[in-house]
C-alpha cells in the first residue's frame, strides 16, 4: 500500500488500525474543533495557502550548518554566543525526524489509550551536559526589527509554543530524557536597505522557551472523543483574533447564505 492510499483514508469510528495523526492536526483540533471533525472524518480539508519557499531554503541552510557542527561533535556559533552548554544531538534516526512526509516520518508513538499514531517533524535536536535533549525550532520572517522573543501568550505565537512543546512531550514518549527549555533560532530579514541587489540580510537570534506539555495527553483525548462522535463540533476561533469566530467556517458560512439566497432570488 503506498503512503499516498494510506493517508486518503478518513477515519472510521471503531477502526482497529491506528489513526494517524500529524502535529499539525493537533494544531488545527485547538484552532478549531470543526476543521478539524471535517479534515478527519470527510477529507474536507481547510484551503492551504502558497508554500513558504523561502522559509524552507533557510530551513534547509540551517539543518546543513548545524549538521556540520553535529558531525564534528562541537556547538554551532550561535550557541556558544547564546552561553547555551550543549552540542547539536548525533542519532541514527535524526534524518527520520526530521522528515515530514511518509509512513514512518516524525517523531512518532502510538498512544494507547486512544489508538492514535502521534508523530512530527523536529528542525533539530540539541543535547546538554548532563543528556538531556533539546527541541530547537528554526523560525524566518522579514520584519523591521529583528524577533528576539515571541509574542504574549493569548497571541497567534501560541501555535509556536504549542508545536515546540508537542515536540517534547513525543521525545518523552520514546524514553528520552527531554529539558523542559527549548530554543528558537529565529531568522529575521530586514527591509531597512535602499535598495535588493539579490540580497536580504538577516540578523539571527536565539531564545529559548520553557515548554508545558502536560496538555498534549489531554488533548489527544479530547480529539479521540470528537473524531469519534458524530455530532459536528462548534466553531472555533480565529487564530489571528481569538474574539473572532475561525475565518475558515466564517467565510464557509457567509458563502453558503449567500448561494441559497441567490438561488432563491432566481428561482432555481
Amino acid at each position: 500500500m503506498s503512503y499516498s492510499r494510506f493517508r486518503s483514508k478518513p477515519y472510521e469510528p471503531g477502526q482497529r488500525t491506528p489513526f494517524r495523526i500529524s502535529r499539525s492536526k493537533i494544531e488545527l483540533f485547538m484552532q478549531c474543533p470543526r476543521c478539524f471533525w471535517l479534515d478527519v472524518r470527510y477529507k474536507i480539508s481547510r484551503p492551504s495557502g502558497p508554500p513558504f519557499n523561502i522559509n524552507k531554503a533557510i530551513d534547509e541552510l540551517f539543518k546543513k550548518e548545524f549538521d556540520y557542527f553535529r558531525a564534528k561533535g562541537e556547538p554551532h556559533p550561535l550557541m556558544t554566543e547564546t552561553g547555551i552548554n550543549a552540542v547539536p544531538f548525533r542519532h541514527k534516526n535524526m534524518d527520520k525526524w526530521r522528515q515530514a512526509l511518509g509512513k514512518d516520518a516524525g517523531v512518532d508513538v502510538i498512544h494507547e489509550s486512544t489508538n492514535l499514531h502521534i508523530f512530527g517533524a523536529v528542525d533539530d535536536v540539541w543535547v546538554d551536559d548532563n543528556g538531556n535533549l533539546i527541541v530547537v525550532d528554526y523560525k524566518a520572517t522579514a520584519k523591521a526589527e529583528p524577533v528576539k522573543s515571541l509574542g504574549a501568550e493569548g497571541t497567534w505565537h501560541d501555535t509556536y509554543r504549542r508545536q515546540m512543546e508537542i515536540y517534547q512531550w513525543l521525545l518523552r514518549q520514546n524514553d528520552f530524557k527531554v529539558s523542559d527549555t527549548g530554543y528558537f533560532v529565529y531568522a529575521t530579514g530586514s527591509w531597512d536597505h535602499d535598495k535588493f541587489d539579490n540580497v536580504v540580510n538577516f540578523e539571527t537570534h536565539v531564545f529559548p522557551h520553557k515548554g508545558k506539555s502536560d496538555w498534549v495527553d489531554k488533548t489527544i483525548k479530547k480529539m479521540k472523543k470528537t473524531m469519534d462522535s458524530e455530532t459536528m463540533p462548534p466553531v472555533g476561533k480565529n487564530i489571528m483574533n481569538p474574539t473572532k469566530p475561525c475565518e475558515f467556517c466564517d467565510y464557509a458560512k457567509s458563502r453558503t447564505e449567500f448561494t441559497l439566497k441567490h438561488l432563491k432570488n432566481s428561482g432555481k
